[in-house]
């Protein structure tokens, strides 16, 4: 049985086309290819390079360095549908989505001549690199300094948790370049960075959240990276950044509705073929109910995520609802990952039902990137009125 996997809006044509044309690529994939890939240390090429090939990696970029010339919406579809047919890949929130983004609005036209038309191809993967070990949510707090010396940027530090660096060829830097005497705040620049670099180096961190995308620890010593690297103004890097951030925000509620929409669709089937005392268990309301109200908060965060993208590319403010989207969808995947694993029983914590594997990605996209906790600050403040808690 087919489970809807949109939202109750009225789909365009061009939202049908790409959702078909997208999930037709990635079902020849499949959670058995994904699974290969993690087992064999491998990063989804092959996917990657059809999806860029076809034109689905850059849709939202500009016609003019090879992209679509759509929007962040028409990305999520692509990110939700890959998910939905079993293979999420957090490399494209990164690569496609975070520093796509942030070159496409705030690059110089040089930079995006560049940059931009091997991102659109997927010819060239990026890696994204704000998380440090002691400054977590607080950005003001990064330590990894990028001191300028005529014409260049010598940088020095650590990251901690930044996906995809085995398979980038560029990673995107947030560093401090000065500070705050006033509040001892730290201003900051992006740059991007040559992951051949002499003095960069990274290290993987064993976890268990079995995806192609490792994390890594990522560390700068006295790398030299030209001025000419150096992404919008100098010491005006967060707000640079947050072109990007809340797009990763958006989209990591893509990512997670599309593998709760995997999970739900799995166990629906499981549910109508498997009988107890001659009866489908779906047939019984301690099953069935689960999957119905998985289902009710999937459909509440794809539409609050898709309103979000709306904004977005309307060019509106739209972090509060960028905050909401990544909090409902994050919680609604796991909740729906978890309901199809327990239908499932003793077969769902196994790799031959192809769910439990998916558990750990989505667990960790529910406290970064941004925590709950951190959503909830924000949305209290800003939209509540509240006072800051921190």
């Amino acid at each position: 049985m087919a489970v809807q996997t949109g939202t109750v809006l009225e789909e365009t044509a061009d939202h049908r086309a790409i959702r078909e044309a997208v999930g037709g690529i990635a079902a020849k994939f499949g959670p058995a290819y994904y699974q290969q890939q993690v087992d064999d240390g491998g990063n989804c090429a092959e996917l990657w390079k059809v999806l860029g090939s076809n034109g689905y990696l850059g849709v939202h970029l500009p016609e003019k360095y090879g992209g679509g010339g759509l929007g962040l919406g028409e990305l999520a579809i692509v990110v939700r549908e890959t998910a939905i047919a079993g293979c999420p890949m957090q490399s494209m929130l990164f690569s496609s989505g975070v520093t796509g983004t942030i070159l496409d609005r705030s690059a110089d036209d040089e930079q995006k001549e560049r940059w931009l038309p091997g991102v659109a191809s997927g010819d060239v993967r990026l890696s994204f690199a704000i998380t440090e070990p002691d400054a977590g949510s607080n950005a003001h707090r990064i330590s990894t300094t990028a001191r300028h010396e005529g014409d260049r940027y010598v940088l020095n530090g650590q990251k901690v948790f930044i996906t995809g660096m085995e398979s980038a060829q560029w990673v995107m830097v947030v560093a401090r370049t000065s500070l705050d005497e006033a509040s001892g705040r730290g201003k900051l620049s992006v740059f991007m960075v040559d992951k051949d670099s002499p003095g960069l180096s990274w290290t993987p961190i064993r976890t268990v959240m079995n995806q192609p995308d490792k994390s890594h620890q990522v560390f700068f010593d006295n790398v030299e990276v030209p001025a000419e690297n150096l992404i919008g103004a100098v010491n005006k890097g967060l707000a640079v950044a947050f072109t990007g951030l809340n797009a990763e925000r958006i989209l990591a509620s893509s990512l997670c509705t599309g593998i709760g929409r995997y999970a739900l669709a799995k166990a629906v089937d499981y549910a109508n073929q498997r009988r107890v005392w001659d009866t489908p268990i779906g047939a019984h309301q301690a099953v069935a109910h689960p999957l119905a109200a998985a289902h009710i908060h999937l459909q509440a965060a794809e539409l609050v995520t898709d309103r979000a993208c709306a904004l977005y590319d309307s060019g509106a403010e739209v972090g509060e609802l960028a905050n909401t989207a990544k909090y409902l969808g994050a919680a609604a995947g796991l909740e729906a990952l978890d309901a199809a694993v327990a239908v499932h029983g003793g077969n769902g914590v196994t790799y031959e039902y192809q769910l439990a594997p998916y558990f750990w990605l989505v667990r960790m996209l529910n406290m970064g990137p941004v925590s709950k906790e951190m959503i909830l600050n924000f949305v209290a403040e800003h939209a509540l009125g509240l006072p800051r808690s921190y």
